[in-house]
């Protein structure tokens, strides 16, 4: 391993370096390298666009026939990525740049034709004022004209410059402090005004219904209905009211049967005669039915659920009426 290490390499003595056969290559012999496309561009064939950075495996020769300043120049072959077209461009020493051969259109190199025209013009004004003096009086006329323009625009600038310079920010800022103020005081005052007369709406309403509520009071209190009772649905009366219509004519007509004290007096109940044992307990035990407790209760009175008219059978004749 020490060996392929070292600087010098052992040559014998006898070592003739013309005896080493040399490898005749051809001048234009091509190389297979790996590039990028240095610009974009667009195939002509089936224009797809090959952008800048695109990598390829290209080949490269030198051209024969030029060169620039002793440099040589190559050449590149590359294929389309879509059609297999073959594009080819070439350096160019002169602008540091690539120019374009065949297969392919250049695209946005607008700065390079800018350029480009820009030396055209110069070139053309050179070849006029080499044999034209006056061409190159008015010429002079014209760059003159110009500088003093750009001075005067230059000078103008500075002015303005100054003119904002000397500019008090500080009270600008402080003129739109106050301003904001005196805005955000007389909202203030606005707000309060408006609350007043809102407050004095509401009092004058107020002092009127005041009046009002005492000219109410001053009359005669109307009689208060009766609170309903939640249970007081339940005592109604379920029938339907063309029945109690019925009944309400039928009292107007008739009369009611009643248990009133008006048909109490009228009638009097048949007495029979007690038969009381020797000791008198017949006096308190009597028999027992309908008839014997009807006779012992009063004439005005009856037992609830009869009418009048079902205790006419207990009543006695005519006989034995008062009325005889």
């Amino acid at each position: 391993m020490s060996e392929r290490k070292v600087l010098n390499k052992y040559y014998p003595p006898d070592f003739d370096p013309s005896k080493i056969p040399k490898l005749k290559l051809p001048k234009d012999r091509q190389y297979v390298v790996r590039l990028m496309a240095p610009f974009n561009m667009r195939c002509k064939t089936c224009g797809e666009y090959i952008y800048k950075g695109k990598k390829f495996n290209a080949r490269k020769e030198t051209v024969q026939s030029e060169s620039y300043l002793g440099l040589p120049i190559f050449r590149f072959y590359i294929k389309c990525t879509r059609c297999l077209a073959e594009i080819t461009f070439k350096t160019d020493p002169e602008n540091t740049d690539y120019a374009m051969e065949h297969g392919a259109t250049r695209n946005f190199q607008a700065e390079k034709l800018l350029e480009e025209e820009e030396k055209r013009v110069q070139k053309e004004r050179e070849d006029e004022e080499l044999n034209n003096p006056m061409k190159v009086l008015e010429n002079r006329t014209k760059d003159s004209k110009l500088e003093m323009e750009v001075l005067e625009n230059l000078q103008e600038l500075k002015e303005l410059n100054q003119r904002q310079a000397h500019v008090d920010f500080e009270s600008m800022l402080q003129q739109y402090k106050d301003y904001e103020e005196e805005q955000k005081r007389r909202a203030v005052e606005e707000d309060e005004q408006e609350m007043k007369a809102m407050l004095e709406q509401a009092q004058a309403r107020r002092l009127l219904e005041d009046s009002d509520s005492d000219e109410e009071s001053a009359r005669p209190p109307a009689k208060s209905l009766p609170k309903a009772k939640p249970t007081d649905f339940l005592q109604e009366d379920s029938e339907p009211q063309a029945k109690k219509l019925k009944v309400e004519s039928w009292e107007r007509s008739i009369g009611k049967l009643s248990s009133k004290a008006e048909l109490s007096g009228l009638v009097a109940t048949k007495k029979k005669p007690n038969h009381s044992s020797p000791n008198g307990a017949g006096a308190q035990n009597g028999p027992r039915g309908s008839g014997v407790s009807h006779a012992s209760q009063p004439s005005g009175s009856r037992p609830p659920g009869t009418s009048s008219l079902s205790l006419l059978g207990a009543y006695s004749d005519s006989e034995d009426s008062k009325s005889d």
